[in-house]
């Protein structure tokens, strides 16, 4: 069997895995792709910062999908596509939401909560703190999903966004695998997005 078939394969075996209910074979999935993934956007996006973010929200979208997910198409293909489309959509989302009031991004989350904003929310998809307007409203709901998130979806997001730790470092401090950081990480994003509603889809 040619590489290509042992990894379709592969795919198509922790595909039916994650259907009958074993949730950690997504985590094998970021592992095999994550690294393919991001270089392909990178070299679209030339930007360090867009491309994981890029990478990130491509695990997030096909999470979301591979319940549903027919396997008309390689799962690979499936997969790059997803990615290949978010990068091209890089810019899109931001430029919508546009304000016509600029808000810092030094300010404290809330009033409990000392942390800058740009540390707590992931501002690699924005195109520059100076260049970004947006209204109080939306970062009020930033502080407020933050609060409803998990412990462990709030811890990650910290240990990454707050305390810049590498994936390796979040790893050997949590005692679980660099593969199951990163699938943590983008389901912890997801589920802040999801909470704070419809705004941010």
């Amino acid at each position: 069997m040619s590489t290509k078939a042992q990894d379709v394969a592969l795919d198509q075996l922790l595909v039916s895995r994650f259907k009958n209910g074993d949730h950690s074979a997504f985590d094998e999935m970021v592992s095999r792709y994550w690294d393919r993934i991001y270089a392909m956007v990178h070299q679209l996006l030339r930007n360090p910062q867009d491309a994981e973010e890029v990478t990130q929200d491509a695990f997030i979208r096909a999470h979301r999908g591979l319940e549903n997910f027919r396997g008309e198409s390689a799962f690979s293909t499936w997969l790059y596509q997803i990615a290949t489309n978010l990068a091209r959509n890089r810019y899109w989302y931001w430029w919508r939401r546009k304000r016509d009031k600029t808000i810092s991004f030094d300010q404290p989350v809330g009033d409990d909560n000392e942390t800058p904003l740009a540390d707590v929310f992931v501002t690699d998809e924005m195109d520059t703190p100076d260049n970004v307007t947006i209204n109080q409203e939306f970062v009020d709901q930033i502080a407020a999903a933050m609060e409803r998130l998990n412990k462990k979806h709030r811890e990650i997001l910290i240990l990454r966004n707050i305390k810049n730790l590498s994936y390796e470092e979040i790893a050997g401090a949590l005692g679980i695998s660099v593969g199951t950081v990163k699938s943590r990480i983008a389901r912890a994003r997801e589920s802040l997005r999801a909470k704070m509603g419809a705004e941010f889809k």
